[in-house]
């Protein structure tokens, strides 16, 4: 079977939803496939943060960014590894785009994270303040009988509960503050209230994913499900469409204007994960929808696209699941006082407090020179765990048994004792933690600096003075908890230009190509700007993809269309693509 519209978007993460909704709302015929019988991909089962300067959302807070602000604080984090247009684009048209969509859809309503700093604030330009906003929790009734289609995130919480990155933040502290006590009443009354009306409150990636389904069926826009690519269409080197199978049946989908590519990366995919990441990998250790394994990726190099960033990945500390289960994902505990990482030899390597990309860069570092630091150790004491939650366990509870059955979590009385346990020097690790003691003591960490940035110090505890994020280990039994470098998913893809449109070896455009999210190479480069930079940037450029085929004039021929790319080569001074000699049509 063969149809034909506008725009072919394949994926329906935040990237493809966006890309599709802009193309509807420019007045393109459009649709979306996505290869799962559910839509949302990673973004449905993440944290939901959007990380976009400048837009109206933090306008409206108050918040004191500029352009200047923000550019020089994008430098600083991405540096040269990404070309300046590309990163000037994310930033000039982000505020556009939640504009445009802003007053379009009803749907489209966001509220600022006040407090979540970027993650590098010490930076020229870093706001200690933050620049992230989170999708406002919304009834996932309105989702009607499309709302079983949603992807699931990594941990749910039970029916009728909706925490929020905010929420998420204060229940943290909910035995050591009044503000933990008052806001686990706050989301009990709002469970309750919800419960009473027969509500079904949906926060976090979950609302974002919900919202914009939402919007785009307001908006008429057709998405297969269960349709996974099979390849793409070339007619003399231009994309004019995909070819899929539909509910098992091939199909082939022309795109008059464009294919969008916004599939996903390549997490589950373990031999592309060997065959461009070095050091120990494993797709047990993601977070990322199962459904990424890269297909998009490899589609894009099949008809000549370039690749970029396939050595990285929005990487983060995280816990095994004794279940199989996706891993724990630490975002708070590597903050929290009263604990410490340690490499094979017993000794801290890291800030355990930076950012979580950083912290996995540092241990791949150690592990490609020679100190063993995957798996990391993660120690604490019994001070810890009776203040702080661990693995959605509330503080003094016991740590289901089952990581200790699976020796993910090993516990002694006594530090000696517990790096017996672990095979690592005994007077090593004791040696370390009485220097950290003196380091927590006089709230200074002269080895690494942890909580010096307003980054570390957000998930700290704001009771422990002078420095929220260290406090002595002192009080037994001690606890070791294996750290793996788990991920939120790749951020190598296919290299993009300022208009997303996707680049082959030599540079030149690939005519009728674009992509956005983590099937093109990120715009943050090797780091992280701040919490929402993954989804922030593919809703931006899934945006930039849908309006530069909307402002194109309509190509008569495929013929019309490689000249037109070949005459902007020549005026760019850059090699005009060629067809693939094997490529077919």
């Amino acid at each position: 079977m063969e149809f034909e519209f506008d725009v072919v978007v394949v994926g329906s993460g935040a990237a493809g939803m966006t890309a599709a909704l802009t193309a509807a709302y420019r007045g393109l015929s459009v649709t979306l496939i996505e290869k799962s019988r559910l839509f949302g991909g990673s973004t449905a089962r993440s944290g939901g943060g959007v990380w976009v300067p400048n837009n109206p959302v933090l306008r409206a807070a108050g918040v004191p960014d500029s352009p200047t602000m923000a550019k020089t604080y994008l430098k600083a984090v991405v540096g040269d590894r990404v070309p300046e247009a590309k990163q000037q684009a994310f930033l000039d048209h982000g505020p556009e785009m939640f504009s445009y969509i802003g007053a379009r859809s009803k749907y489209w309503e966001f509220v600022y994270d006040r407090g979540y700093s970027d993650y590098h604030p010490e930076f020229p330009g870093g706001l200690a303040q933050g620049r992230s906003i989170e999708p406002a929790v919304i009834d996932g009734r309105l989702l009607g009988g499309d709302l079983h289609k949603i992807n699931q995130p990594t941990m749910s919480a039970p029916k009728g509960i909706a925490i929020t990155v905010s929420d998420f933040h204060d229940l943290n502290m909910i035995a050591r503050t009044w503000t933990g006590k008052k806001t686990a009443v706050k989301v009990g009354a709002r469970t309750a209230l919800a419960l009473a009306k027969g509500a079904l409150p949906l926060s976090l990636g979950k609302a974002l994913a919900a919202r914009l389904w939402l919007s785009l069926r307001d908006a008429g826009v057709p998405v297969w499900l269960n349709t996974p690519l099979t390849e793409l269409i070339t007619e003399d080197g231009v994309v004019v469409g995909v070819r899929a199978e539909h509910e098992g049946r091939p199909v082939v989908i022309k795109a008059k204007r464009g294919v969008v590519l916004a599939a996903g990366g390549f997490e589950h995919n373990l031999e592309m994960r060997k065959k461009y990441i070095s050091g120990p990998q494993s797709t047990e250790w993601t977070v990322g929808a199962i459904e990424n394994v890269g297909e998009g990726i490899v589609a894009g190099q099949n008809v000549g696209a370039a690749v970029d960033l396939m050595d990285d990945a929005w990487w983060g500390p995280s816990v095994r699941s004794p279940e199989g289960r996706p891993p724990f994902f630490c975002l708070a505990e590597r903050s929290q006082p009263g604990a410490i990482m340690v490499n094979n030899n017993g000794e801290r390597f890291v800030n355990e407090s930076a950012p979580y990309v950083n912290v996995v860069h540092k241990m791949y570092e150690d592990e490609a020179n020679g100190t063993g630091s995957i798996p990391a150790h993660f120690i604490f004491d019994q001070n810890f765990r009776d203040r702080y939650l661990f693995l959605g366990n509330f503080p003094k509870r016991p740590l289901p048994q089952a990581y200790f059955d699976k020796g993910i979590i090993k516990q002694a009385d006594t530090l000696e004792e517990l790096a017996r346990k672990l095979d690592i020097p005994a007077d090593k690790l004791a040696a370390t933690v009485r220097r950290f003691n003196g380091f927590a003591e006089a709230g200074r960490d002269e080895d690494f600096r942890r909580g010096d940035s307003a980054y570390d110090r957000y998930y700290g505890d704001p009771t422990v003075r002078p420095n929220p994020t260290l406090a002595p280990l002192t009080r037994g039994p001690f606890y070791a908890v294996e750290m793996v470098p788990g991920d939120l998913g790749t951020k190598g893809g296919l290299v993009t230009d300022e208009h997303s449109r996707v680049l082959d070896e030599n540079g030149a455009v690939i005519a009728g190509l674009y992509a956005a999210g983590n099937n093109s190479a990120a715009v943050m480069g090797n780091d992280y700007a701040g919490a929402g930079a993954t989804i922030g940037p593919a809703m931006v450029f899934g945006y930039i993809a849908a309006n530069h085929m909307a402002d194109q004039e309509p190509v008569e021929s495929v013929a019309a269309a490689a000249e037109a790319v070949a005459a902007e080569a020549v005026t760019a001074k850059r090699p005009a693509r060629r067809a693939p000699a094997n490529q077919g049509k």
